[in-house]
């Protein structure tokens, strides 16, 4: 087999890279991401030379998360600024730069982990370099230029939860080098080399029994304990705008909220759920769109005395001369009275779908935002947690914040629980179903619960060890009701975040180095 793909290495590269992507949601066929990373790194390990080697880097991590991420095309159907062809085209060139994190990867397992002698096969120390590049190099995708850490290589894993679970210890970008070094055990094992794949199966076998026989955590049976109420009203306005649709969606999300009952209920809407003002002290033609104070008096009239609604919407900045600065992307929380308890604005902000890079240049060639806007949102303080009355405190993160690992809690205020709204009605399906897989992974490394609010799907409460405790599925209207999933203590992951990987990719290194030098 591989002396096959090493007669077409470009091709071969592709082909694995493309199939690889396979393993992330919905399709989450793994092992046929394992089979083609341990294909991959043969590739890398029979490259002439580093530049080769950087080439098959590349090509494998461009087909690879262009396949990952084409859901973001769809996105381009929605803004009619922006040509829809251009969708895919868009993908492709995103991903251009993105599979420089992967040719950084083959370029340091070849250089450091090869064994450059004549004939020399993939060995342990090719392995273990090529698990520590991947953890450095996912690591650096995850804030270089910002950040955009999709998809990890890590999420494939969560169809075998026991393996996923080694996220509370490692973290995200721990859990994909050792993925790699996993599919080095495969490569090795063709080679029959029996160290690491002796080490390796039964690793993975005894976490995958584990994920099988461990059971949920039992829901409180008191019938007073806090429930929480997930609200999906499956409108899909992002496809056309209409006037009447911040009315239609408010009566949807009211009238999925259900009716109070003897415990209390914390009600949780989508991402820009209100494009109703929440809040006072606005100028007057702002109040066109609706009063505020009986926007949140209607919102009261669903609620039980101590029921609390949290919601995605707007807050509005102006400058000194009373002219709009910018817009802010928050969540409210609104008790029973109609009282807003407090306000999260998100921090971590897309370029070019909530603010456009190089504005005064780009808008001047007709460039624009994805979404559909004139003003740009301005980003809030970062992670905070908001003490609900009932509840405990909730950690607030807006859609894609729930992508970066160890960078979703606020540290000093660890919350009991993570409230995550988010609007992928703008993606089709695999953009939520991989979503909502990054969601699960935060709920392990944290070892938090995450509720997941979305205007079209995938709406869940997830518990704290990534089980799906209730949902609503990709495009049905409804809501999913359970009570509210109990945290576990501080994992550590959550004490340490990615130092953890930091440490592992160095001793994965240097394992590799003293295995070559005790073997000379």
């Amino acid at each position: 087999m591989i002396a096959i793909l090493s007669r077409r290495p470009g091709l071969a590269a592709l082909i694995l890279g493309a199939l690889a992507a396979t393993g992330f949601a919905p399709l989450e066929l793994w092992p046929v991401t394992l089979v083609c990373v341990a294909l991959w790194l043969a590739l890398v390990h029979a490259a002439p030379s580093v530049r080769a080697a950087l080439w098959r880097g590349w090509l494998f991590g461009w087909a690879h998360l262009t396949l990952a991420n084409m859901w973001i095309a769809q996105a381009f159907t929605y803004q009619d600024a922006m040509p829809h062809w251009l969708g895919a085209q868009a993908v492709a060139l995103l991903c251009l730069y993105l599979a420089i994190y992967p040719m950084m990867a083959a370029g340091l397992a070849w250089r450091w982990g090869k064994d450059h002698a004549p004939g020399a096969a993939p060995d342990l120390r090719f392995v273990l370099i090529a698990g520590a590049a991947w953890i450095l190099t996912e690591w650096l995708r995850s804030w270089a230029l910002t950040g955009y850490p999709w998809p990890p290589l890590a999420t494939i894993w969560l169809p075998v939860l026991g393996v996923a679970w080694s996220a509370a210890w490692v973290g995200t970008y721990a859990l994909s080098g050792l993925t790699v070094v996993a599919a080095g055990a495969l490569l090795l094992a063709l080679g029959r080399k029996w160290t690491l794949p002796a080490i390796v199966a039964p690793v993975v076998i005894a976490l995958a029994l584990t994920g099988i026989v461990t059971p949920a955590t039992p829901a409180a049976s008191d019938p007073n304990a806090p429930r929480i109420r997930v609200v999906q009203p499956a409108l899909d306005q992002e496809q056309r705008p209409r006037p009447d649709y911040p009315e239609t969606n408010l009566q949807a999300l009211l009238a999925n909220s259900g009716t109070a009952g003897p415990a209390p209920r914390l009600v949780v809407w989508p991402e820009g759920a209100l494009r109703l003002l929440i809040e006072e002290g606005y100028p007057p033609q702002f109040y066109a769109r609706g009063d505020p104070v009986i926007t949140r008096k209607r919102i009261a009239a669903v609620l039980g005395p101590r029921d609390i609604v949290l919601t995605g919407g707007n807050a509005v900045q102006f400058k000194p001369d009373g002219e709009i600065a910018a817009i802010t992307n928050s969540i409210f929380a609104i008790d029973a009275s109609g009282t807003t308890l407090g306000r999260y604005d998100k921090a971590h902000l897309v370029p070019w779908g909530e603010y456009l890079p190089w504005r005064p240049l780009l808008s001047q060639i007709g460039i624009s935002r994805l979404v559909p806007g004139e003003y740009d949102f301005a980003p809030g303080p970062g992670p905070r947690s908001q003490p609900l009355p009932g509840f405990g405190a909730a950690g607030m993160l807006i859609c894609y914040e729930v992508i970066f690992s160890g960078q979703v809690v606020d540290a000093k205020h660890r919350p009991a629980f993570i409230f995550n709204p988010s609007n992928d009605s703008w993606y089709a399906k695999f953009g939520p179903e991989q979503h909502l897989a990054q969601a699960r992974l935060r709920a392990i490394e944290e070892g938090l619960p995450i509720i997941r609010a979305t205007p079209t799907g995938i709406s869940a409460i997830v518990d704290a060890d990534g089980r799906i405790v209730a949902s609503v599925d990709w495009g049905k209207p409804g809501a999913a009701e359970a009570p509210l999933p109990a945290p576990h203590p501080p994992t550590l992951f959550a004490r340490f975040g990615n130092w953890i990987a930091l440490a592992l990719a160095v001793l994965l290194a240097a394992l590799g180095v003293a295995i070559r030098r005790r073997a000379r």
